[in-house]
């Protein structure tokens, strides 16, 4: 910075010299007002937290705020769904805060009024459960901020002002759609199944249920299998889940045929405890094609995964605060990820058709997809959700799959 100084000799040149201090103070001022592109690089900081600040991204106003749930129930919130939204609002020049709560409900509550007293105007979030997201929710209409619920709706409360996920009933019938055929490949009379669902706290947890509950309960019905459990994982906790198959398998004194486990990391545990009972073969869902689930696929410990681009999901749910942002109805958002505008009711997380009526919220529905051992080259590595470095690592990198492509 340029200093200036003066030793006044009399009262005119004090009064000449303070004019012209103030005449190039103001003109300091016009040229900061007047900056060029080279100060607005929507660079973004890192560590947990990511702002970047732009040109403002249009006619709206405000940041946008994506509060994520932890790192620990899925490495994607962290690992894949964070740069993907750095990257979509980088690119639209909007200010953007990005912050994770680790599992702390009353951290993201915190981080939630942070961002309100900061001046967002949408918040992009995560549960950590619904009861508390539903007061975030609320919290957040109150002082006029938008809301986008993401992947995990919050029941209870008025409901966000949109809902942006994958067609969850169709996650679950995914997962049955591939294991009830390779369970009645099983060379056993009756198949005896387990149903290892996610957290009740998670309105998803049902809606994935409900998808493999179907198919579970028409063939229990029909005689065709046996149900040993149907458990709910509470927070989608590994070690808890690990620890409650433990003990099914106890008390159905290792009698267990299949695990109907509702993501990748409650099915590394269901095989981890499958494998300690010495049960082999036993067929296995998951969901989110994480590159553990990926391994235990190539490994024979897990049958399939459900793949979620998360990079649709985050590109339409970036799409979709853009638009609250700017003011514009989320019926106008287009992307060119495919998606089915429905809607979601807030009392009860059940789909409803129309995105319109009283307590419906607007959901942006997505297409999940079904990986196995067949299609894991033409699903999620050529979308370069996963890479064959990453997958094949340790005893993955000796199975057919990775001696052939690596």
């Amino acid at each position: 910075m340029r200093r200036f100084s003066y030793k006044a000799t009399d009262s005119t040149t004090k009064r000449l010299l303070l004019l012209l201090l103030v005449l190039v103070s103001a003109l300091a001022l016009v040229g900061a007002g007047c900056g060029g592109d080279d100060d607005d690089d929507g660079g973004g900081g890192g560590g947990d937290e990511t702002a970047a600040e732009g040109d403002g991204g249009g006619g709206g106003e405000g940041s946008i705020w994506v509060l994520l749930p932890d790192s620990a129930s899925s490495p994607r919130w962290e690992a894949d769904d964070r740069r993907y939204f750095e990257q979509h609002f980088e690119e639209a020049g909007v200010e953007y805060n990005i912050v994770n709560a680790e599992n702390d409900a009353a951290q993201q509550q915190a981080q939630a009024e942070q961002a309100i007293a900061d001046g967002a105007s949408v918040i992009l979030l995560v549960s950590i459960d619904t009861g508390s997201g539903a007061t975030i929710i609320d919290i957040a209409k109150d002082a006029g901020v938008k809301v986008v619920e993401y992947d995990r709706f919050n029941t209870g409360g008025s409901g966000g002002d949109a809902y942006v996920s994958f067609d969850n009933v169709a996650v679950g019938a995914a997962m049955a759609e591939v294991l009830e055929p390779a369970i009645d490949a099983l060379d056993v009379d009756t198949p005896r199944v387990v149903m290892l669902n996610g957290g009740e706290e998670d309105n998803n947890s049902f809606l994935f249920r409900q998808g493999y509950a179907e198919t579970v309960e028409a063939r229990v019905e029909a005689g065709d299998w046996e149900l040993v459990a149907d458990q709910h994982v509470p927070g989608w906790d590994n070690q808890q889940a690990q620890t409650i198959m433990e003990q099914i398998l106890t008390d159905a004194n290792n009698d267990v045929d299949a695990v109907f486990a509702a993501n990748d990391g409650l099915g590394n545990s269901a095989a981890n405890a499958l494998e300690a009972a010495g049960i082999e073969g036993a067929p296995v869902s998951g969901q989110d094609a994480t590159e553990a689930g990926i391994q235990n696929i190539l490994l024979g410990r897990q049958t399939m995964t459900v793949y979620k681009p998360i990079e649709a999901e985050a590109a339409v749910a970036a799409a979709v605060a853009l638009a609250l942002r700017d003011g514009e109805d989320v019926s106008s958002v287009e992307s060119d990820f495919e998606f089915e505008l429905i809607g979601i009711t807030a009392e009860d997380g059940q789909p409803a058709d129309s995105p319109e009526g009283d307590g419906v919220v607007p959901y942006f529905a997505l297409v999940p997809i079904a990986v196995t051992a067949d299609n894991i080259q033409e699903t999620v590595i050529e979308d370069g959700f996963r890479t064959i470095e990453e997958v094949c690592t340790g005893d993955t990198a000796q199975t057919d799959f990775c001696q052939e492509n690596s």
